[in-house]
């Protein structure tokens, strides 16, 4: 039956062939001429390019084979344990990473070659906020090695390191100088985007390991010295974030009214901050500037505010609002103004939208000109004009300039690091300098992570701070650290799995065979492991064994204009089990087998075969007869994960 119209211009499925094609490619290269090519399968496992996009190195495959069914847990686990287990060695904030991270693993998802990328996010949103309904733990059984570090930085950075210290039975002492911990993820983000039930469980599952102890509202550099720290702790490890905004640079800037996204957000999520100004206007474009308009179309506007008690005061910390101004508010007109056009904004394509429907007014393509301000010196408006962007630079386009009036203006246009104090750390650009393995250079003993290495995403920081403890843990030590992998994620191991699943090859006796084997049950045969230094791409795969499988979009909470005001229920509705299963199903499990059966039955020497149910386990679904293969790469050509490579084999 023929495709409608409908059909074709919407469910795209992958084609091997642009229109104009009539000639296979490589003909001669592709097939081998029976067994004359001396090759035969060999079962490569290599990272797929969600892993290698992700910067906290998450196994993600891993943890949605197990959500699909595909890799089975531990005797008395559930899939649902073991999945939180596999995503959290590398990431232990499942829940808020699956509602704010900016998914680069989804940009990189190998199905974009075919329907969409996996709903990677929503799976680990699962994970997520079902570990916290079961009561998981995290495993503390390592044995306190009698080293403590001190962190200074109680947010996603300084919080990863803790985690990971203790796991290898490091105690540590984190310093904040806030009253709660969270950094970023509390004072930086909005609570209906990171909720408090999830955020602060995820945060007590750490500190409830032990070994961690927690000093908040101390400031490192006047509370307490650097040298103080050097004395009392076998390393410490700075995760201080950047908690200072940019301010525009242009004329007037520095008016009272004109703040930075940073303090606008800490000032509404500590809760000083209960309503905002009649006109605000927002410079940006990413994804704190969404935050920043979202939350002041939910606080709105109250009229005759006590001069006192301006935004400007609030976000200074000088006053806090009365909580009862939440009752009198009206709604706020809140402008978003960016550089590049909507399609180039770094905020994600769906928070634009989402702002949009709240009722956020956007500017783009458009730059600032001049702070207007009164005889008080207060802004009152803000000139913009039209721009092009050259060379990563905007162009102003001469004759287009108006103002914006405005009552507050927020500026959103990057942060740098807060180091008073600490200025014999400040590089000169309000950032701590990193090598390679996250080593501050010329202070031994001295380690950093996170956004006062340069400010980026969440997952960066956290990632940063697993590379971070593990530096930490080679110099206490006393060995050198390891050189990172080209691939420096975490990966699926098969002989961790044949461990877990009691499979695991015998012992070696080089007295009885010191030569290659393709029987001996202390090795493991026709395996090859890649992924340290392989990413499997899409040209790999066969991509015709997938049909069209439309994403499992989640539900959002995301309010119309005339009833956002007030609005801060959790925005992200999480995916049912039968749902996450499904979405996880959608995963193309690249560069790992994922049991499709494809190189069994169409093998047509009967070369290929399913291993015993007995010694069946992940990566171990398949092998080969060499006494039977001819190596004419059909196995090859029909492996939809691109885990068959063919190789020198046989005897």
């Amino acid at each position: 039956m023929a495709a409608s119209s409908k059909e074709v211009e919407t469910q795209l499925t992958f084609r091997i062939y642009a229109d104009g094609d009539t000639k296979y490619r490589g003909f001669d290269e592709d097939i081998f001429n029976e067994d004359t090519s001396h090759k035969c399968p060999t079962y490569v496992h290599r990272t797929p390019p969600c892993q290698g996009s992700c910067p906290s190195g998450e196994d993600i495959r891993g943890w949605l084979d197990i959500v699909r069914g595909i890799e089975k847990p531990p005797q008395d686990m559930s899939m649902q344990e073991y999945a939180f287990r596999r995503s959290t060695d590398a990431n232990p904030f499942p829940s808020m990473m699956g509602r704010v991270c900016p998914a680069p693993c989804q940009d990189g998802c190998n199905r974009n070659q075919v329907d969409g990328y996996v709903g990677i996010n929503a799976v680990e949103q699962y994970i997520g906020d079902g570990a916290q309904k079961a009561g998981y733990s995290f495993d503390n059984s390592a044995a306190f090695s009698g080293k403590k570090v001190a962190i200074v930085g109680g947010g996603p950075a300084g919080l990863a390191a803790a985690f990971q210290l203790r796991r290898k039975g490091h105690e540590s002492v984190i310093f904040d100088d806030h009253k709660e911990l969270g950094g970023m993820f509390r004072y930086g983000i909005p609570g209906y985007r990171t909720p408090r039930e999830f955020l602060d469980h995820e945060i007590q599952r750490i500190i409830d390991m032990g070994g961690i102890e927690v000093k908040l509202g101390i400031r490192v550099g006047t509370d307490i010295s650097i040298k103080k720290l050097e004395k009392d702790y076998d390393a410490i490890i700075w995760a201080v974030g950047c908690k200072s905004g940019r301010a525009l640079p242009v004329k007037n800037a520095d008016a009272p009214n004109c703040v930075s996204g940073v303090a606008f957000l800490e000032a509404f999520n500590k809760g000083t901050m209960q309503v905002t100004a009649n006109r605000v206007v927002c410079v940006g474009g990413g994804d704190t500037s969404i935050d920043v308009v979202s939350v002041a179309r939910r606080l709105g506007k109250i009229d005759k505010l006590p001069k006192n008690e301006q935004p400007e005061y609030v976000i200074g910390g000088f006053v806090a609002h009365d909580s009862a101004y939440a009752a009198a508010r009206d709604g706020a007109k809140v402008t978003l103004t960016s550089l590049f056009n909507r399609e180039g904004m770094t905020a994600s394509e769906h928070e634009v939208e989402d702002a949009l429907r709240e009722g956020v007014s956007i500017h783009d393509g458009v730059m600032p000109l001049e702070v207007i301000v009164d005889d008080d010196g207060r802004a009152i408006g803000l000139k913009m004009i039209k721009c092009t962007m050259e060379s990563g630079r905007p162009e102003a386009i001469e004759g287009t300039d108006y103002i914006i009036d405005c009552d507050l203006i927020v500026s959103a246009i990057g942060q740098s690091g807060d180091l008073e104090g600490l200025e014999e750390l400040d590089n000169g650009k309000g950032l701590i300098d990193a090598d390679a393995l996250f080593r501050v250079p010329g202070r031994e003993g001295h380690f950093v992570a996170g956004d006062i290495v340069r400010p980026h995403l969440l997952t960066t920081a956290i990632g940063q701070a697993s590379i971070c403890a593990e530096s930490v843990d080679a110099y206490i030590n006393g060995r050198d650290a390891k050189k990172r992998p080209k691939v420096d994620v975490n990966h699926f191991n098969l002989l961790n799995k044949l461990l877990e699943t009691e499979l695991a090859p015998d012992d070696f006796d080089a007295s009885n065979d010191t030569r290659g084997t393709d029987s001996a049950n202390y090795a493991i045969h026709n395996y090859e492991d890649r992924s340290d230094k392989e990413i499997i791409s899409s040209d790999k795969l066969y991509l015709a064994h997938f049909e069209y499988t439309a994403r499992i979009e989640r539900d959002q909470n995301v309010p119309e204009a005339d009833a956002v005001l007030g609005h801060f229920q959790d925005r992200i509705v999480p995916l049912t089990e039968e749902q996450a299963i499904f979405e996880a199903g959608r995963c193309m499990s690249c560069g790992m087998c994922f049991e499709c059966d494809n190189c069994v039955i169409y093998c047509p020497q009967d070369a290929v075969f399913r291993v015993s149910k007995d010694k069946k386990t992940m990566g171990r679904y398949v092998d080969t007869d060499y006494d039977r293969c001819i190596g004419c790469h059909i196995c090859a050509d029909v492996c939809p994960t691109g885990y068959i490579d063919m190789a020198l084999g046989g005897h």
